[in-house]
């Protein structure tokens, strides 16, 4: 089963993205979009996903009148696909893809901390399962923004999924901290993981 699983680059990437969004619906052609994979591939995975009952496939009728006759409806229905959250081995594929996701995190920290002089940098969000977070990392110390931009959507496009960021200079940090910003008082009082803290 595992090499059935595990067979091709296609199926992590869809595995990752699946289960990083469990009660997310996705089509074919938009799974393909985001993955930027071809769309033939995708619906090879899909199946293989289906059938070893990892995924569900649902259907949605298309917008359009509702005075359509029954058998109209059926046939413009959409497919979309969604993780199964009561599948056997759910918990263990998602602890697997958060291990590797901590892998990638540690190879994306390195690059931060070579390419900027951080005083603060925190991981919050979706980084200890917290979704609503209004960031998912912060950043504080000389940083060049367009090189983080860049290493953060090449970060995106390994994790499948966007983050979230906020920066600041030391001074804008301390100047937020005495008026007691509620900003930054949510994302230092929330639960984080605080990689540098040089403050």
């Amino acid at each position: 089963m595992l090499e059935q699983l595990f067979g091709s680059k296609t199926r992590v990437q869809l595995l990752r993205l699946l289960l990083n969004n469990p009660h997310q619906p996705y089509y074919l052609r938009e799974l393909a979009r985001q993955l930027k994979t071809q769309l033939n591939s995708i619906r090879r995975e899909m199946s293989n996903l289906e059938a070893l009952g990892i995924v569900k496939v649902a259907t949605l009728p298309s917008a359009g009148p509702s005075s359509q006759p029954p058998q109209q409806i059926k046939k413009s229905s959409k497919k979309y696909y969604h993780v199964d959250t009561s599948f056997t081995l759910y918990p263990e594929l998602k602890s697997l893809i958060i291990k590797a996701q901590l892998l990638l995190e540690q190879d994306f920290i390195r690059e931060i901390e070579k390419s900027a002089k951080v005083k603060l940098f925190m991981l919050t969000g979706i980084f200890v399962g917290m979704e609503e977070s209004a960031t998912d990392m912060l950043l504080v110390g000389s940083i060049n923004r367009q090189r983080l931009a860049g290493l953060i959507k090449r970060f995106e496009k390994e994790l499948s999924r966007e983050v979230n960021y906020t920066i600041m200079s030391p001074q804008e940090f301390k100047y937020r901290q005495d008026i007691t910003d509620r900003f930054l008082y949510d994302i230092l009082e929330a639960k984080k993981i605080t990689i540098i803290n040089e403050l």
